[in-house]
């Protein structure tokens, strides 16, 4: 009997591999530096505007969390990465718009950006339609309390944007799971800066809700900031996967 040889890796899997192996050591590294454990700190591949072979490569790879931020493209990328056998844990990371929560409770594991009352009521509906199991919800915080850039605001009132409200929303909510807080640093601000801040709202914030100790925070350029801080995930897109192609 002849055994077939295994097909020899693609520049894009090498490229790929080693990326995965820069960003490991930097997460090691910064745990280290910070006195924690590597194991705490998940980091999700954004692979938006990558196709979904990237997808496919990095589970292969073992990075099998995944992050998408445009409900059109992260809808038909899940289909087809499904298609071919391959089931990472998918999370929604942008801005979403009420419209898109039935289209993506359907493949989305954890949406990272809810910062309204009326979007967690709209995911509710649509994950107690399209889901056998609740959706896990992050909370959006905003910073800096800057208007149109997304994020629930701490300490307000609002009744549909102050991050108590939220919280109230989706703890309450039977098709829903709090698991935590999002948040990207502001423009302007120093990484130190901005996550400082988050971790005294995370630590407010994990007082009312003790279940939900998630802390997703930086990207390729201020991850280690993030990890300084307490971030359990941080979302690498161009350090993992090289520069993004243009948008169309």
């Amino acid at each position: 009997m002849t055994n077939t040889p295994a097909a020899a890796p693609t520049n894009r899997s090498v490229d790929l591999a080693a990326g995965l192996a820069r960003v490991r050591t930097r997460i090691a590294d910064a745990c280290a530096a910070a006195g924690r454990d590597p194991g705490a700190v998940t980091m999700i591949a954004v692979t938006k505007t990558y196709p979904a072979s990237d997808v496919v490569a990095l589970v292969g790879l073992g990075a099998t969390e995944v992050g998408e931020n445009r409900d059109q493209e992260a809808a038909a990328k899940a289909a087809e990465v499904a298609a071919a056998g391959v089931v990472p844990r998918w999370h929604f990371v942008g801005q979403l718009q009420r419209n898109k929560a039935k289209s993506v409770v359907r493949y989305a594991d954890v949406v990272q950006s809810v910062d309204s009352v009326r979007l967690a009521r709209a995911l509710d509906r649509a994950s107690a339609a399209e889901r056998d199991r609740p959706l896990e919800v992050l909370l959006q915080v905003s910073i800096d309390g800057a208007l149109g850039r997304g994020g629930a605001l701490p300490g307000s009132a609002d009744l549909d944007a102050g991050l108590g409200p939220v919280a109230e929303a989706v703890a309450g909510a039977d098709g829903l799971r709090l698991g935590g807080l999002m948040a990207v640093a502001p423009l302007g601000w120093e990484p130190d800066r901005a996550f400082a801040r988050l971790a005294e709202v995370a630590a407010g914030f994990r007082a009312q809700h003790p279940q939900a100790a998630l802390l997703s925070a930086g990207m390729s350029g201020d991850l280690e900031s993030a990890i300084r801080h307490g971030a359990t995930h941080v979302r690498v897109g161009s350090a993992l996967l090289g520069m993004r192609p243009t948008l169309r």
